[in-house]
């Protein structure tokens, strides 16, 4: 390859070339050559619509045909020389090309601008990102969903305020997050259909006076049509803003989970173990098995947060159309994706890898006056009490269990007849946390018989 490192670009506009600052500052082929792919496929879609229009002969469209794919295997060879001085993937692509067919290649750049070919080549590369979400969030799911199906009647604490309240099922708890899960695979899949319009043809922000067929490229190019404004196509950057706000989203879901795998596998609670793969030692306690993977994950979910409120501050004061602003909205995007896919595949890891701790589980489920409200709720159904005198009824034998240091279970009938005279034996039968989550039948409650229901219908529709 010959020295390309001189950007002719602008002509006779200016009669010096930048200074190495500006150049520095102007740059952005350290990042966006990420694009590759998507710069190559936008520009082989556009020769062969130009070609088909008349704007340019069958034979130059078949030389630049040819040179694209040459110049794409040395990209994905490792054989490319990548230029500063030519800032972007671009003029990176389009001199090389010019090198590899000649005076052919300068006519690429016909009926285009580099407005509308970036933000083709950004809403190509945000559109497998999405999909590629998605293929994660369904992995995600689906080991949760095994272990969902393994422990859909093993009994836990389900807490509020981190405090024990009811006994839920370890079904019921992991079905939570196939549900969370669920709606974040939704949201990439409503922003894709969004994002799917084609900013191609566009040129700088006002069209083009040549005869190009916008609607070929936007199909060759898998869209589903042509964006319909010319400004907004080359300036909407709405596309990444709804990847990063759905990529946020589940960044949260993430963090919540991994939060509980801290607390669930600390020596306090022992209700999970974490496999070898996705824990650590210390380097001066031997007995420490440490969840880092989930602090880790807990801790990187930062990034895509912060990219997202980043490309917002980006773009909150741009007038229309396109400002040299926006070549900041590559890295944030990069980064947030690159971040997401990897905390999916850890958290996927984790989740297949874990065992719950059955005994501990069910231990840990009976402790707190877990079954407190179904004693409440007994007094409703077999004495007709009104809740708040039922729920007044209860607090006054959760407080007599404490002072005796029992659970309600242990206390006796007499003692349960001292906070009011209609209690019978019948009461009893409420009390164990087996009792308590099969009876709680309504529709999406941690009866196990509901769990295997939601587990069966999640199954179906992930295939």
């Amino acid at each position: 390859m010959t020295d390309r490192t001189q950007n002719t670009m602008w002509g006779g506009r200016f009669a010096a070339g930048p200074d190495a600052i500006m150049e520095a500052i102007n740059a952005s082929i350290g990042f966006d050559r990420r694009l590759h792919a998507q710069d190559i496929a936008g520009s082989r879609a556009h020769a062969a619509m130009l070609a088909a229009q008349g704007i340019i002969s069958d034979k130059d469209a078949t030389a630049i045909r040819e040179g694209l794919l040459t110049v794409l295997s040395e990209i994905e060879g490792g054989n490319f020389v990548f230029s500063t001085a030519l800032e972007d993937i671009h003029m990176n692509v389009e001199a090389r090309l010019k090198e590899v067919i000649g005076e052919p290649a300068g006519r690429l750049h016909t009926a285009r601008s580099r407005n509308d070919q970036v933000a083709t080549d950004f809403r190509l590369w945000v559109r497998d990102q999405a999909d590629a979400a998605i293929v994660g969030l369904v992995a995600l799911q689906k080991a949760l969903l095994r272990q969902a199906e393994a422990g859909a009647d093993w009994v836990m604490p389900g807490f509020t305020h981190l405090q024990t309240a009811q006994p839920v099922t370890w079904g019921h708890h992991m079905m939570a997050y196939v549900e969370m899960f669920g709606r974040d695979a939704g949201r990439f899949a409503d922003a894709r259909a969004r994002m799917n319009e084609c900013p191609l043809g566009a040129a700088a922000l006002a069209g083009t006076s040549f005869p190009i067929d916008r609607h070929a490229t936007a199909e060759a190019l898998g869209f589903d049509r042509p964006m319909a404004n010319s400004l907004d196509a080359v300036s909407d950057r709405d596309f990444a803003l709804e990847f990063l706000a759905a990529a946020s989203i589940t960044a949260m879901h993430l963090s919540r989970f991994a939060e509980e795998l801290v607390i669930w596998s600390s020596a306090q609670f022992r209700f999970v173990a974490l496999s070898d793969r996705f824990s650590t030692g210390s380097s001066i306690m031997p007995q420490k098995k440490n969840p880092d993977a989930a602090e880790l994950i807990r801790a990187k979910i930062g990034r895509i947060m912060g990219a997202n409120v980043a490309l917002m501050m980006v773009m909150k004061g741009l007038p229309l159309a396109y400002s040299k602003d926006m070549q900041e909205d590559k890295e944030q995007v990069f980064d947030a994706a690159d971040t997401l896919m990897l905390a999916l595949a850890a958290m996927e890891g984790m989740v297949r890898d874990m065992t719950a701790n059955r005994a501990s589980l069910e231990a840990a489920a009976a402790s707190g006056f877990s079954t407190a409200t179904d004693l409440a709720d007994w007094l409703v159904r077999a004495l007709g009490l009104p809740f708040r005198d039922a729920h007044h009824v209860t607090g006054s034998l959760v407080a007599l269990a404490e002072k005796k240091g029992c659970d309600l279970p242990e206390l006796s009938l007499d003692e349960m007849k001292s906070a009011h005279p209609g209690i019978t034996q019948e009461v009893y039968s409420v009390l164990g946390v087996h009792n308590s989550v099969a009876s709680r039948q309504s529709y999406g409650g941690t009866a196990p018989d509901q769990v295997r229901a939601q587990v069966a219908r999640w199954k179906e529709r992930l295939g």
